[in-house]
């Protein structure tokens, strides 16, 4: 196999694996109207979501800029932004920021053009005319040191720390050796093994930022008088043979590798080039996936020992597990078996190799299953109480 794959080449010099035309809704009252245009349109992709208005502040300023960052996705080629038109969410604004990336934005309101009848009429015709557009452009041969993959996992069982994660390491350190970039969330998914990746941070003030990060979650868990303990292990953790945080933890760090951590960042901020970092991100399964793609990540590894289906909107998310009969149980959802691990018959440097392929080959074009299904699942992590 090459030391190349197939992308899109955008105007800003940032290359996509995809060449999606996403339709965003600045609001939850837009959400109709952007999936029947979705729905009429093929190869269009929508992000229906629950926000848009009666927010305030930084929780505000989340929604703005995950819906942001994931139109400036480099796997998103055009956007259309669609608004009711009296939300908190400025729509022009958020087309001036998509653009800054040198991609084609329209963005119009339902008000304005008369309803919903005229705007799904209004967005289908603009959304055909731009994924005409998009259809002629030519993909060019790109290294894979230009290539962010986000690791993550969910739906853990006692397999998913003895082989899934640490092979999807293993090939997390091939991408990182090829000059690529790594981003690893899940906050809540290291408590109790923090100190193992603050010692793996490059320098003591990126080992004091991840410090903070958690330091930060617990706090806040303590502010709503909860106990964590009542959701992480979840149920399906638990039945699955996952014990207590501390063993779930040290099982989940294992799929970043072994290179040292470059930087910590925020939640869907933009991902640095070259080398692995954390995003500080819940553990629910589609926010953390969310808030990677709109940090700029081409693609998502997402082990499950439970079997969870769900994918990406903008992203494909490649989905590995180290559990045999869920495997054959669920093949449908699942892209790479490294069960054989746990039989003896598979070394984890072979088993790292086979997602390291299976990362070559969707970058060059290969559809995963859940992209193949129509999992285009999204979803934004709120901060902030409701109006």
């Amino acid at each position: 196999m090459s030391g190349t794959f197939l992308g899109y080449r955008r105007t800003n010099g940032d290359v996509g694996i995809r060449n999606n035309l996403l339709i965003i809704p600045t609001v939850i009252c837009a959400n109709q109207v952007c999936t029947r245009i979705n729905q009429l349109v093929p190869d269009t992709v929508a992000i229906p979501h629950q926000h848009g208005c009666s927010q305030i502040g930084a929780d505000k300023q989340r929604t703005f800029d995950v819906l942001a960052g994931t139109g400036k996705n480099p796997n998103v080629g055009g956007v259309i932004v669609i608004s009711l038109g009296c939300e908190v969410i400025d729509p022009e604004a958020l087309a001036e920021e998509i653009r800054v990336t040198g991609k084609p934005v329209e963005v119009f309101d339902i008000q304005s053009v008369g309803g919903s009848v005229k705007a799904i009429q209004h967005g289908a015709e603009l959304a055909r005319r731009m994924r005409a557009r998009l259809d002629e452009m030519e993909q060019s041969a790109i290294p894979f040191s230009e290539l962010k993959i986000g690791v993550k996992c969910g739906g853990s069982d006692a397999t998913s720390g003895l082989a899934s994660n640490p092979a999807l390491g293993v090939a997390a350190d091939s991408l990182i050796q090829a000059g690529g970039t790594v981003v690893i969330g899940e906050t809540t998914e290291i408590i109790g093994a923090e100190h193992v990746l603050a010692g793996r941070c490059r320098t003591p003030d990126i080992s004091d930022q991840l410090y903070h990060i958690v330091d930060r979650f617990e706090k806040e868990v303590e502010r709503m008088g909860a106990d964590m303990r009542g959701g992480n292990p979840s149920p399906g953790n638990i039945a699955g043979g996952l014990s207590t945080i501390e063993e779930k933890s040290l099982g989940c760090i294992s799929k970043c590798g072994t290179a040292p951590i470059e930087g910590i960042i925020e939640y869907a901020e933009t991902i640095p080039s070259n080398g692995l970092y954390f995003m500080d991100s819940p553990g629910n399964d589609i926010e953390c996936v969310s808030g990677m793609a709109a940090g700029g990540a081409h693609l998502v590894c997402f082990t499950t020992g439970r079997g969870t289906p769900t994918g990406s909107a903008v992203i494909p998310v490649i989905k590995i597990t180290g559990n045999k009969k869920m495997f054959e149980r669920m093949t449908d959802n699942m892209d790479v078996d490294v069960s054989d691990m746990l039989a003896g018959t598979l070394s984890l440097e072979d088993a790292g190799e086979i997602i390291w392929r299976e990362i070559r080959e969707v970058s060059d074009g290969k559809l995963t299953k859940a992209e193949v299904l129509g999992h285009n699942e999204f979803s934004i992590n709120r901060i902030g109480p409701s109006l």
